[in-house]
């Protein structure tokens, strides 16, 4: 049965991998802005997506949303010559920092999203993370 299946699939069907949508925020700016651009995040449950997080500030921060990451499934995080698998809860980006973070909502809900430094939640520096079902 399995080579009647190959036999109906298209020629290119090794080579087909599902898209990942990615999206961009940046933890804080150049200017030392204490806020994520953009402030609100939004995705599709069952979606796979890739999540770019940079740090242009010249300062340290989080991306710190726990009950979103309990929400999803991480594939990976990714950041040099780094990758880390298993469950995420947060991710450090150093001044200049870049990371990956490869994952699949599966429960839709609003998610708080925040810096857990001390001072920079309560500065500004906090977001919203929306999960839909479609």
């Amino acid at each position: 049965m399995s080579c009647y299946l190959m036999w109906m699939l298209p020629a290119n069907a090794t080579s087909i991998k599902p898209s990942v949508k990615e999206i961009q925020v940046s933890l804080g700016s150049s200017t030392s802005e204490l806020k994520f651009f953009p402030e609100k995040i939004e995705f599709i449950a069952g979606q796979k997506y890739k999540l770019i997080l940079d740090n242009p500030s010249p300062e340290k921060h989080y991306f710190t949303s726990k009950d979103f990451a309990d929400a999803s499934w991480t594939q990976n995080v990714q950041a040099g010559k780094v990758e880390v698998k298993g469950a995420i809860h947060e991710v450090e980006l150093k001044p200049g920092g870049k990371a990956d973070w490869v994952l699949i909502p599966l429960k839709s809900g609003t998610y708080e999203l925040h810096c857990s430094i001390k001072g920079h939640a309560e500065a500004g520096m906090r977001g919203e993370i929306v999960v839909s079902n479609s």
